[in-house]
C-alpha cells in the first residue's frame, strides 16, 4: 500500500504539493482507494481517498495505529563519504535496516571531499533518498541526514550517545559481547570508515573520547559493506530484525 509522510496529519487530513501530484498522476489513484500516511513520529494512519485533484488529496482516516516497523533503539550511522554513488546506496539501505540518523563524515583518507557548496546540494539529495527509502520500506519516521562533519568534531559529540561503536579494520572487541555488556543502551552511534580506512591517529582520538573499538570479523569488508554489516548485526542482536 502506498505510504506518505506528513506531520500533524490528524489535524490536517489531506496531502498536497508534490505528493498529491504523485498520487493523482503517477500512481493514478482514485476516490475510494487506500493508502497509509505516517506522522513521521511513529504513528500510522490507514486512510481512504475521499476527493483528489493534482494539487490536493483529501483523506478519511480509517484507523490509527503505532508503526510496527520501527526499532526500539535509535542508531546514528556516522559513516565516511565514499566515491561515486556508493554513499547514496549506503543511505538507502541503512534506512531500510532501521537507522535513525545518518552523519556523513570527512576523514583523512576520504577520496570524496566535496566543498561546502557541493555538500549543501548533496545533503538535499541525500535527504530525499532517505525519505524515499523510508516510504518504500514502511518506516514510521523520516531518518535525518545530518550536516557533514569531521572526526575531530565527532569525537567531541561522543558523550551524546549511550554507546558508540567504532568499527575498525585493525580489529577490536566482538560486537555481540559489547552489546551484551551495554544492553540498556538505546541511543547508539556507529562509526565506519572510508575506502582507505582510518588513520591510527583518528582511531586513537575516537577511542580516547570513549568510543568502543569493534571488529567486524577477520575478513576486510568494503567501505560500502561495513556500515550495512554493522547495522544488520546490531539490529539482529537487539531483537530488531526478527
Amino acid at each position: 500500500m502506498p505510504r506518505f509522510f506528513k506531520q500533524n496529519f490528524e489535524q490536517e487530513p489531506f496531502i498536497d504539493g508534490a505528493d498529491a501530484k504523485h498520487i493523482a498522476r503517477s500512481l493514478r489513484m482514485r476516490v475510494g482507494e487506500k493508502l497509509v500516511v505516517s506522522d513521521s513520529k511513529g504513528t500510522d494512519y490507514n486512510c481512504q481517498i475521499s476527493a483528489l485533484t493534482d494539487d490536493r488529496v483529501a483523506l478519511d482516516i480509517l484507523e490509527k495505529t503505532p508503526c510496527q516497523s520501527e526499532p526500539d533503539i535509535i542508531v546514528t550511522l556516522c559513516t565516511c563519504l565514499l566515491k561515486g554513488d556508493k554513499f547514496e546506496s549506503v543511505i538507502r539501505h541503512s534506512v531500510e535496516l532501521g537507522v535513525g540518523e545518518i552523519l556523513p563524515l570527512i576523514s583523512t583518507n576520504c577520496v570524496s571531499r566535496p566543498d561546502a557548496k557541493s555538500l549543501k546540494s548533496k545533503g538535499e539529495r541525500w535527504q530525499k533518498i532517505a525519505n524515499e527509502a523510508a516510504g518504500q520500506c514502511g518506516r514510521g519516521i523520516l531518518p535525518t541526514v545530518l550536516q557533514a562533519t569531521d572526526i575531530t568534531d565527532l569525537a567531541k559529540r561522543i558523550g551524546e550517545y549511550d554507546l558508540v561503536l567504532f568499527f575498525y579494520e585493525a580489529g577490536g572487541a566482538p560486537l555481540g559481547e559489547t552489546l551484551w555488556d551495554n544492553d540498556k543502551a538505546k541511543k547508539i552511534a556507529v562509526i565506519t570508515g572510508p575506502e582507505g580506512g582510518f588513520t591510527a591517529k583518528e582511531a586513537e582520538m575516537l577511542s580516547a573520547a570513549g568510543a568502543k573499538t569493534i571488529s567486524l570479523g577477520k575478513r576486510i569488508l568494503r567501505a560500502e559493506t561495513a556500515p550495512l554489516a554493522a547495522l544488520t548485526g546490531i539490529m539482529l542482536l537487539t531483537d530488531n530484525l526478527e
